[in-house]
């Protein structure tokens, strides 16, 4: 039995972080559908930057688009509901087959609303409603100003992935919010069922401190946050309030594991898929790593519930002057910065694009 077939077996999808026009028109994401169960995608503003920057399949659309007066993110958010929508329906067979569980693709709002409440639940429900996909997530991050942006999206019915979750605190506030959405759904005669992710970045934590703990914990800090995330998550899922509103008919916020591509040139390439395989989770994984996998990855054993030695690892690393809850902030602010640097570069490219295909005339 192959790696990802256990995978499966265990209940664990297995998603692409990434999505372009070449993916789609080429045939190689429905490729990775029948040869991969790959069941599901991720995007962000860095992964856009980068495919409208290294290719030319979106000039074609951005030229018809700024000749009919489109321009930033207007331009931008077309191009990415295109995308997203036909990947949306590449993965429809699969949503529909899972009963709405898997066959997932994600977009995110603009991160120049992190801090903006009001402005992340109009953008959520506004993109949701121009998609008209019933298997797209809005990404909204799990910020101090995005938890109640979370909770009035679910509320709205919209389907929320949120991001740029760095700690088992920030993730249970995040599933706090989702709760509180769904009651009060319950509590209007709504549909309970409004579906949602948590998806906890793992390998930023190893690269934020690589240069200043011992060799002997190289690598295992985002492991360790990961398990103690794991464990509240099933924790939850078996607490008595959770247990209620599932017997209403809601459906429970999967943990997602996200920022699974090993940074360490010295560590396995399939360092974080192999060491975070759970049941009813979700590893969100580049195309390189995607590879990896397939072909010599290994699955040894399923994360442990109560978390195993999550709390000596991370007391190892507090004996070394880690400071994981203040480390945790830091990686969720940098985390929206450079979403917002990617987001501004994204807009000068398109801008250039736009400039060069039709002329210096364009807005």
């Amino acid at each position: 039995m192959n790696a990802i077939q256990q995978l499966r077996d265990m209940r664990q999808s297995l998603w692409l972080d990434n999505i372009t026009r070449g993916l789609l028109t080429s045939g190689t994401l429905q490729r990775y559908i029948d040869e991969f169960s790959v069941t599901g995608l991720t995007s962000n503003p860095t992964i856009f930057d980068k495919a409208i920057r290294n290719a030319d399949f979106y000039d074609a659309a951005i030229r018809q688009k700024t000749a009919a007066g489109k321009s930033g993110e207007a331009l931008f958010f077309e191009l990415a509901l295109e995308d997203l929508i036909q990947a949306a329906d590449l993965f429809r067979p699969v949503h529909d087959a899972t009963g709405g569980i898997d066959g997932w693709v994600s977009l995110e709002v603009s991160p120049l609303l992190a801090d903006d409440t009001a402005g992340s639940i109009k953008a959520a429900v506004e993109l949701h409603g121009r998609a008209r996909r019933p298997n797209l997530f809005i990404k909204i991050p799990g910020t101090p100003a995005g938890i109640p942006a979370i909770e009035e999206t679910i509320f709205a019915g919209v389907p929320v992935n949120v991001t740029l979750l760095f700690s088992r605190e920030q993730y249970l506030a995040v599933a706090e919010a989702y709760m509180r959405g769904i009651k009060r759904r319950i509590a209007a005669g709504l549909d309970p069922r409004v579906d949602s992710v948590a998806s906890i970045f793992v390998s930023r934590w190893d690269v934020a401190v690589q240069d200043k703990v011992p060799g002997s914990l190289r690598n295992r800090l985002g492991i360790a946050v990961a398990k103690r995330a794991y464990q509240a998550y099933r924790e939850l899922l078996a607490s008595s309030e959770w247990r209620t509103l599932a017997n209403a008919g809601a459906r429970s916020q999967r943990l997602l594991w996200a920022s699974t591509g090993t940074k360490d040139p010295d560590a396995p390439d399939t360092l974080y898929i192999e060491a975070l395989a759970a049941p009813d989770t979700i590893n969100t994984i580049p195309e390189k790593t995607l590879h990896a996998f397939a072909e010599h990855g290994k699955v040894a054993g399923k994360l442990p519930v109560d978390g195993g030695d999550a709390e000596a690892v991370l007391a190892e690393f507090a004996r070394t002057g880690v400071d994981e809850a203040a480390l945790a902030a830091e990686l969720q602010r940098e985390g929206v910065d450079a979403f917002a640097k990617s987001w501004s570069e994204l807009l000068l490219l398109i801008r250039a694009k736009s400039s060069q295909l039709v002329g210096p005339t364009s807005k």
